[in-house]
């Protein structure tokens, strides 16, 4: 006899990947992590590929290692993914020594930070077209009310 099952934490349409020990600070990894949240997958790993961010990389990663996880665990489609929640957390802080001028030294921390992406799968929705309105400043906007005929005759 052994503990009961652990349930699902995430709705059958989710799958998450969770990165750990990754060296950059949990500030640095949020603002990568903040460029991604709630776009489409293709959009994001795009971003992260053309991204000067050098975190970008594991950011990348772990994405695609979600990504994984939602189409051979869970059956997902991928075309239909999108980047549900990402957050960022702590990790370990290595601390190390700066020697410093008259004997003293300075403390160095080295951040450690985990990174946790859900990707759920969500339909594109067919996109309607709506008609145009039609006048030459419809479009615009700028449409300019016309004077009734009697007013016209008044104005000459």
């Amino acid at each position: 006899m052994g503990k009961p099952k652990k349930e699902r934490s995430l709705a059958d349409t989710e799958a998450q990947a969770v990165g750990r020990m990754i060296r950059s600070s949990q500030y640095k990894l949020n603002l990568v992590a903040e460029m991604i949240r709630g776009k489409r997958v293709e959009q994001a790993v795009a971003d992260l590929t053309f991204s000067p961010k050098r975190i970008s990389v594991e950011v990348l990663k772990i994405l695609k290692s979600a990504v994984a996880n939602a189409e051979n665990n869970h059956n997902l489609d991928v075309d239909d993914l999108v980047v549900a929640q990402a957050w960022t957390g702590k990790d370990m802080v290595l601390k190390r020594f700066h020697a410093r001028g008259r004997g003293r030294g300075a403390r160095v921390l080295k951040p450690f930070s985990e990174l946790t992406i859900v990707v759920r799968e969500q339909p594109k929705a067919k996109e309607e077209k709506k008609p145009k309105p039609k006048g030459k400043g419809a479009a615009k906007g700028k449409t300019r009310a016309r004077k009734p005929e009697a007013a016209k005759k008044e104005a000459a």
